[in-house]
Protein backbone atom coordinates (compact mmCIF):
# COMPACT_ATOMS: atom_id res chain seq x y z
CA UNK A 1 0.00 0.00 0.00
CA UNK A 2 2.75 2.60 1.26
CA UNK A 3 4.25 1.91 -2.60
CA UNK A 4 1.07 2.37 -4.29
CA UNK A 5 1.29 5.85 -2.21
CA UNK A 6 4.14 6.70 -3.54
CA UNK A 7 3.86 6.21 -6.81
CA UNK A 8 0.34 8.30 -6.83
CA UNK A 9 2.57 10.93 -4.88
CA UNK A 10 5.10 10.98 -7.95
CA UNK A 11 2.47 10.55 -10.61
CA UNK A 12 0.51 13.77 -8.95
CA UNK A 13 3.82 16.22 -8.84
CA UNK A 14 4.99 14.70 -12.40
CA UNK A 15 1.39 15.70 -14.34
CA UNK A 16 1.83 18.92 -11.97
CA UNK A 17 5.16 20.00 -13.50
CA UNK A 18 4.61 18.86 -16.74
CA UNK A 19 1.30 21.19 -16.43
CA UNK A 20 3.75 24.11 -15.21
CA UNK A 21 6.09 22.90 -18.02
CA UNK A 22 3.19 23.40 -20.60
CA UNK A 23 2.00 26.92 -19.34
CA UNK A 24 5.56 28.02 -18.80
CA UNK A 25 6.27 26.94 -22.82
CA UNK A 26 2.75 28.17 -23.71
CA UNK A 27 4.13 31.54 -22.32
CA UNK A 28 7.25 31.87 -24.22
CA UNK A 29 5.45 31.11 -27.65
CA UNK A 30 3.38 33.74 -26.93
CA UNK A 31 6.00 35.91 -26.31
CA UNK A 32 8.28 35.06 -29.14
CA UNK A 33 5.26 34.65 -32.17
CA UNK A 34 4.89 37.68 -34.39
CA UNK A 35 1.36 39.28 -34.46
CA UNK A 36 -0.65 41.92 -35.76
CA UNK A 37 1.68 44.27 -34.86
CA UNK A 38 4.76 42.76 -36.52
CA UNK A 39 2.50 42.30 -39.96
CA UNK A 40 1.70 46.01 -39.97
CA UNK A 41 5.42 46.71 -39.36
CA UNK A 42 6.11 43.94 -42.34
CA UNK A 43 3.67 46.41 -44.91
CA UNK A 44 6.59 48.90 -44.92
CA UNK A 45 9.52 46.82 -46.26
CA UNK A 46 11.03 47.92 -49.43
CA UNK A 47 13.03 50.82 -50.88
CA UNK A 48 11.95 54.39 -49.46
CA UNK A 49 13.27 57.66 -50.77
CA UNK A 50 12.90 60.39 -48.27
CA UNK A 51 13.86 64.34 -47.63
CA UNK A 52 14.87 65.53 -44.23
CA UNK A 53 14.28 68.71 -42.99
CA UNK A 54 16.63 69.50 -39.72
CA UNK A 55 16.34 72.97 -37.61
CA UNK A 56 19.91 72.86 -35.27
CA UNK A 57 17.85 76.07 -34.11
CA UNK A 58 14.22 76.67 -33.78
CA UNK A 59 14.15 79.96 -34.74
CA UNK A 60 16.59 79.53 -37.78
CA UNK A 61 15.51 77.55 -41.21
CA UNK A 62 15.48 74.25 -41.54
CA UNK A 63 18.45 72.70 -43.29
CA UNK A 64 17.15 70.04 -45.78
CA UNK A 65 18.82 66.48 -47.29
CA UNK A 66 17.72 63.52 -49.84
CA UNK A 67 18.31 60.02 -49.08
CA UNK A 68 17.22 56.79 -49.07
CA UNK A 69 16.18 53.46 -46.84
CA UNK A 70 15.50 50.12 -46.73
CA UNK A 71 13.33 48.48 -44.40
CA UNK A 72 12.96 44.65 -43.89
CA UNK A 73 11.82 42.28 -41.12
CA UNK A 74 14.51 40.21 -39.07
CA UNK A 75 14.82 37.71 -36.98
CA UNK A 76 12.10 35.63 -38.54
CA UNK A 77 9.46 38.76 -38.75
CA UNK A 78 9.70 40.00 -35.38
CA UNK A 79 11.95 43.13 -36.04
CA UNK A 80 12.24 45.63 -38.98
CA UNK A 81 15.36 47.24 -39.90
CA UNK A 82 15.84 50.53 -41.20
CA UNK A 83 18.61 50.92 -43.02
CA UNK A 84 19.06 55.27 -44.01
CA UNK A 85 21.71 56.53 -46.65
CA UNK A 86 22.49 60.21 -47.25
CA UNK A 87 24.37 62.94 -47.80
CA UNK A 88 24.13 65.53 -44.61
CA UNK A 89 26.20 69.05 -44.76
CA UNK A 90 28.29 67.87 -47.26
CA UNK A 91 28.60 64.56 -45.20
CA UNK A 92 27.79 60.85 -46.11
CA UNK A 93 25.31 59.53 -42.95
CA UNK A 94 24.33 55.67 -42.65
CA UNK A 95 21.69 54.96 -39.57
CA UNK A 96 19.75 52.29 -38.75
CA UNK A 97 16.99 51.62 -37.04
CA UNK A 98 15.46 48.67 -35.38
CA UNK A 99 11.76 48.85 -34.52
CA UNK A 100 9.81 46.41 -32.82
CA UNK A 101 6.75 45.39 -30.56
CA UNK A 102 7.30 43.70 -27.51
CA UNK A 103 4.36 41.45 -26.85
CA UNK A 104 5.18 40.76 -23.20
CA UNK A 105 5.14 44.73 -22.34
CA UNK A 106 2.37 44.97 -24.96
CA UNK A 107 4.41 48.12 -26.14
CA UNK A 108 6.30 49.69 -29.26
CA UNK A 109 9.96 50.18 -29.27
CA UNK A 110 12.48 51.78 -31.26
CA UNK A 111 16.23 52.08 -31.46
CA UNK A 112 18.61 54.53 -33.75
CA UNK A 113 22.43 54.29 -34.38
CA UNK A 114 24.69 56.58 -36.98
CA UNK A 115 27.33 57.45 -38.06
CA UNK A 116 27.54 61.38 -36.24
CA UNK A 117 27.50 59.97 -32.96
CA UNK A 118 28.75 57.25 -31.11
CA UNK A 119 25.02 56.22 -29.08
CA UNK A 120 22.62 54.86 -29.22
CA UNK A 121 18.39 56.75 -28.97
CA UNK A 122 16.33 54.40 -27.45
CA UNK A 123 12.34 55.34 -27.28
CA UNK A 124 9.60 53.43 -26.29
CA UNK A 125 5.29 53.69 -27.12
CA UNK A 126 2.23 53.14 -28.08
CA UNK A 127 -0.17 53.44 -31.22
CA UNK A 128 -2.02 56.70 -30.85
CA UNK A 129 -5.36 56.10 -32.25
CA UNK A 130 -6.69 59.80 -32.33
CA UNK A 131 -3.52 61.18 -34.14
CA UNK A 132 -3.14 57.84 -36.30
CA UNK A 133 0.93 57.77 -34.74
CA UNK A 134 3.24 55.66 -33.30
CA UNK A 135 4.12 57.97 -30.41
CA UNK A 136 7.97 57.13 -29.07
CA UNK A 137 9.42 59.09 -25.63
CA UNK A 138 13.36 57.94 -24.73
CA UNK A 139 16.76 59.21 -24.53
CA UNK A 140 19.53 60.39 -26.18
CA UNK A 141 22.66 61.55 -25.50
CA UNK A 142 22.88 65.17 -26.48
CA UNK A 143 26.89 66.04 -26.65
CA UNK A 144 26.12 69.88 -26.70
CA UNK A 145 24.62 69.48 -23.44
CA UNK A 146 27.16 66.25 -22.14
CA UNK A 147 24.47 64.62 -21.23
CA UNK A 148 21.01 62.29 -21.79
CA UNK A 149 18.41 64.63 -23.07
CA UNK A 150 14.22 63.81 -23.49
CA UNK A 151 13.49 62.75 -26.63
CA UNK A 152 9.94 62.31 -28.94
CA UNK A 153 9.49 60.54 -32.30
CA UNK A 154 6.48 60.22 -34.03
CA UNK A 155 5.72 57.76 -37.30
CA UNK A 156 2.47 58.00 -39.21
CA UNK A 157 2.09 55.60 -42.24
CA UNK A 158 -0.28 57.98 -44.74
CA UNK A 159 -0.85 55.39 -47.28
CA UNK A 160 1.36 52.37 -49.08
CA UNK A 161 3.52 54.80 -50.36
CA UNK A 162 4.48 57.52 -47.93
CA UNK A 163 4.92 57.95 -44.27
CA UNK A 164 6.67 60.70 -41.89
CA UNK A 165 8.57 60.66 -38.88
CA UNK A 166 8.75 63.44 -36.72
CA UNK A 167 11.63 64.51 -33.84
CA UNK A 168 11.31 65.97 -31.22
CA UNK A 169 13.43 67.56 -28.05
CA UNK A 170 11.55 67.94 -25.12
CA UNK A 171 12.56 71.04 -23.47
CA UNK A 172 10.90 72.42 -19.76
CA UNK A 173 8.11 69.74 -20.65
CA UNK A 174 7.81 71.19 -24.52
CA UNK A 175 8.51 69.40 -27.86
CA UNK A 176 10.98 71.07 -29.65
CA UNK A 177 10.60 69.80 -33.16
CA UNK A 178 13.84 69.24 -34.83
CA UNK A 179 14.07 66.59 -37.66
CA UNK A 180 11.04 65.65 -39.97
CA UNK A 181 11.32 63.37 -42.70
CA UNK A 182 8.63 62.49 -45.75
CA UNK A 183 9.25 59.15 -46.75
CA UNK A 184 8.11 57.99 -50.53
CA UNK A 185 7.95 54.66 -51.70
CA UNK A 186 10.18 53.79 -54.69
Amino acid sequence: MKKILILLVMLVVYSLNSFAQNDEMKKWMDYMTPGKEHAQLAKDNGEWTYISKMWMDPNAPPQTFEGTATCEMIFGGRYQQMKTFGNFMGMDFTGMAITGFDNGKKIWFSTWIDNMGTGIMYTEGKYDEASKKLVFTGKMYDPTLGKDTDVKQTLRVIDDKNMEMEMFTIVDGKDVKNMELKYTRK
